[in-house]
């Protein structure tokens, strides 16, 4: 295989896998100075994007134009005019398949994503058992530009500065010289949130001390309704859920001295800009090989394994035995609020 020169990179969603991109290309970029990247994704994501050098956005209207066989036809063609000579499908879903092997049709060889399906049934199957670390999706990433002749060594990462905060953003914040936390207490599944009664009580130690500013993220009206609610109750508390756009919120969120995240998306966006990371599992597990960026081991806070063998349900945290759901209430919320501590 040649080496490439202009690469298309296909991922199409969730944010959090997108956001996962960030880091591997970087270091791309900054191994390979002279290739170019176009990056396949939806339109909201391209912000992720927009700070990183020879890296162009080409928008995927999966739900308009570029819809089913003819529309994903339609945007291959779209994607060979730009110039591109190779594939890197970090998504390796039906669509992603559909644009590769069109592309290939003309000659462009593509190289897809190995999602380590097998080893990651066999982790979830483990039944109490020990438990083996697979395996992170940020070097599965990194495999497949190595399997395009263009390896690269993920240590060698540089985050970047933290975006400029607006006027708006300021004021957020305040001028008091406190140290600012995020908090994102939800999750796609009720099974990897942690309950927000105990999420509440460390939100309460924290607001005692006086020493924090909070942030609280989310996405989703009844979401945002939650968090309002939740923030009107602390002086040192702010929603910005649903009050920012997604490039103001990237902005905060790399301004933060500290995220506390479930296994979602918010924990992957501020790992993008090096703010250290606190994740709480539930029925998933960090073994599986989403943590994320550049994240110790110890930041990772995990649902008793003792009273839930099971755990790791699933990758996703869509399956789980009945009573399961609860197993982020194993994690105490001094706990919590101990490690957040600790590492401010």
């Amino acid at each position: 295989m040649k080496t490439p020169k202009h690469i298309l990179v296909i991922r199409l969603s969730a944010l959090g896998d997108v956001a996962m991109t960030v880091p591997i290309l970087r270091v791309l970029v900054a191994t390979y100075p002279e290739l170019r990247i176009t990056v396949l994704s939806r339109k909201q994501f391209e912000p992720l994007f927009s700070n990183i050098p020879n890296v162009n956005f080409k928008e995927a209207e999966v739900k308009g134009k570029h819809k089913g066989f003819f529309g994903l036809w339609r945007l291959a063609k779209e994607v060979k005019r730009l110039g591109i000579d190779h594939v890197a499908d970090l998504h390796n879903v039906i669509r992603s398949k559909v644009v590769t092997r069109v592309l290939s049709f003309s000659g462009i060889p593509s190289v897809t994503l190995d999602k380590g399906r097998q080893e990651k049934k066999k982790l979830t199957n483990a039944k109490g058992m020990g438990l083996v670390k697979l395996k992170s999706m940020h070097q599965r990433y990194a495999d497949v530009f190595a399997s395009l002749n263009i390896p690269i060594d993920l240590s060698a990462h540089q985050f970047p500065e933290r975006e400029k905060l607006t006027p708006r953003l300021l004021t957020l914040i305040g001028t008091e010289p406190k140290k600012c936390i995020g908090i994102a207490p939800f999750a796609a599944y009720s099974s990897k949130m942690y309950p927000l009664g105990q999420m509440k009580e460390v939100i309460q130690e924290l607001d005692v001390l006086g020493d924090y500013k909070i942030m609280l993220f989310g996405g989703g009206a009844e979401e945002e309704k939650q968090l309002k609610e939740l923030a009107s109750q602390f002086t040192s508390v702010t929603n910005v859920a649903g009050t920012l756009t997604f490039e103001e919120e990237l902005a905060l969120i790399s301004n933060l001295d500290l995220m506390l995240a479930m296994d979602s998306a918010n924990g992957h966006l501020a790992a993008m800009y090096g703010v250290p990371v606190v994740t709480l599992w539930g029925v998933t597990h960090p073994y599986a090989g989403f943590v994320p960026f550049n994240q110790p081991d110890d930041y990772q806070l995990m649902a008793d394994r003792n009273q839930f063998p099971m755990i790791p349900t699933s990758v996703y945290g869509n399956k789980y035995p009945e009573g399961y759901e609860d197993a982020m209430k194993s994690v105490p919320s001094e706990r919590v609020v101990q490690k957040l501590r600790e590492i401010l």
